[in-house]
């Protein structure tokens, strides 16, 4: 009887410890290999040239002056005062320029991926011929967003303000608003 007991006791405790046993782990870890690198891709001859050829893309700094060019792509106007026709604010022309068109920018993958978020403004001229002129980063964002901001600019389309029956420049302040939902 005293045996049939401690057999009763005994045998679920040793079921229960050699069931541990065999899911426990023996200490060892599996070696993770990763998968071979890709082959390199052999570049053309001919790219290379190309390269050396291309501009670097502009980068976009706070308090700097660009302007728009025909092939999309930003110039960093280096002496602002060089080729400077008289702009006027709001408050100086009798009928302020008329904003027809105001295209909105792109949000960069890189600005996406690293959750940018923020405002650009920019001090834009709208010249007296119909053309964008001038655009002044007053409050830039990193991530390729202010260079957006200002390729955006540069498709605005509107009326010439007019002083005097006549069209002149007039500078305005154009906000961006770049937000994640």
């Amino acid at each position: 009887m005293k045996f049939r007991r401690k057999a009763l006791v005994v045998i679920p405790g040793l079921i229960l410890l050699a069931g541990a046993s065999a899911l426990a782990q023996s200490g060892r870890r599996l070696k993770v290999v990763p998968p071979p690198p890709p082959p390199p891709v052999a570049e053309p001859a001919d790219t290379k040239t190309q390269n050396q050829d291309e501009v670097p893309p502009v980068t976009a700094q706070k308090s700097e002056v660009y302007a728009c060019s025909d092939d999309k792509t930003l110039t960093r106007v280096l002496d602002p005062d060089a080729n400077k026709e008289q702009t006027f604010t709001m408050k100086q022309v009798d009928t302020s320029a008329k904003i027809l068109k105001r295209p909105p920018p792109s949000y960069t993958r890189e600005a996406r991926s690293a959750g940018v978020q923020g405002y650009v403004i920019l001090r834009v001229v709208l010249s007296s011929n119909g053309k964008i002129g001038q655009i002044r980063v007053l409050r830039g964002l990193p991530a390729g967003l202010t260079e957006s901001g200002i390729r955006a600019a540069c498709k605005i389309q509107f009326e010439p303000a007019l002083k005097d029956g006549k069209t002149v420049s007039q500078s305005v302040q154009v906000e961006y608003s770049f937000r994640l939902y």
